[in-house]
């Protein structure tokens, strides 16, 4: 007897792109592509294109010249195209308002559906198809794998996004994202003086402990950006970093240091531009168990969760790494 086909429903690929909007165009610029040595792979009506040497697609940065500095979107890449369309469905049905964006709305971009996370109210934005063009000759590398060579701090990929929400919706919108998009809890903290409350969680499609994470934010508002991560090779990479920002006129945020959460060595500095906190990230784990269970931190063991050695970060009240951006609406 044949067996009908197994289809999964859809899922979620990977944290695919971010759009952050900036007052200063050319100084975001500088910063990505001439100090992080992204490739700028389009530029066209106040927006540029980026990607790191090991992206092959068209981007993972969009950097929108704009009045305030607002994230625009993130982008999460779907597994395969009809799953937009099955995503779009699912969104409907639940009553959740969206956006259809044709073909080309976003350079080098197949259509997309766009709509804000119940809860949390960031502007997500799903889709599958996307350009993989050359880099010009004279950036290209001689390594298949790599979309050019590398150059500046040598940015590889996006790594994660971190978001933050009011006290009140984080559960619902950590809770939506899990059950609605297929993210998995690998660890999570939970506040100390509000012990059903999430403080933050790490999810992840992929065998990253975390493509994003999010949390309470503390101001608590919805909607807002914390950072975004991108990929560097090894941790020498980021003390490099380290030493040649400490030359540049760019706001030196946390780090160098290292992660309990993830096991990962971080340095977070602010885009000139636009303010927003970026991360640089190296090394962590990676989970292949079907079967892992979310693990969970608490005091006194949390500060070692933030920073396992290397500057403490200012979590503190009024301190600045609590800072955030905000995001845009569903209509950006």
């Amino acid at each position: 007897m044949t067996q009908p086909e197994y289809d999964p429903g859809p899922q979620i690929a990977y944290a695919g792109i971010i759009n952050l909007g900036t007052p200063d165009l050319e100084r975001s610029l500088w910063f990505f592509r001439d100090l992080l040595g992204m490739e700028v792979v389009e530029q066209v009506g106040g927006k540029a294109y980026l990607r790191g040497y090991q992206e092959l697609v068209h981007h993972s940065l969009i950097l929108t010249q704009q009045a305030e500095a607002t994230v625009n979107a993130y982008g999460f890449r779907v597994k395969r195209k009809q799953d937009v369309e099955l995503f779009h469905k699912e969104l409907t049905e639940q009553g959740i308002q969206t956006l259809e964006l044709a073909a080309g709305h976003e350079a080098g971009r197949g259509e997309a559906v766009r709509f804000l996370v119940p809860g949390s109210e960031h502007p997500f934005e799903l889709y599958y198809e996307i350009d993989k063009p050359e880099a010009e000759e004279s950036l290209r590398s001689k390594v298949p794998s790599n979309s050019s060579r590398r150059r500046g701090l040598g940015v590889r990929r996006l790594d994660h996004i971190n978001l933050q929400t009011s006290a009140s919706t984080v559960n619902q919108a950590e809770g939506w994202l899990r059950k609605s998009l297929g993210f998995k809890r690998r660890e999570f903290a939970r506040i100390p003086q509000a012990p059903d409350i999430l403080m933050a969680s790490w999810l992840s499609v992929t065998p990253q402990v975390h493509d994003l994470a999010i949390g309470v934010c503390a101001d608590d508002a919805p909607g807002q950006f914390h950072h975004v991560a991108f990929n560097v090779e090894n941790f020498h990479d980021i003390l490099t970093a380290a030493d040649q920002i400490r030359d540049l006129d760019i706001a030196y945020g946390a780090g160098p240091g290292k992660h309990g959460i993830g096991q990962a060595m971080y340095l977070y500095i602010h885009d000139p531009g636009s303010g927003h906190r970026i991360e640089l990230y190296s090394g962590g784990y990676h989970i292949f168990d079907p079967d892992w269970e979310a693990l969970e931190w608490k005091l006194p063991e949390l500060e070692f969760g933030q920073t396992w050695y290397g500057d403490v970060l200012d979590v503190g009240p009024g301190g600045q790494f609590l800072s955030t951006s905000p995001s845009a609406g569903l209509t950006p």
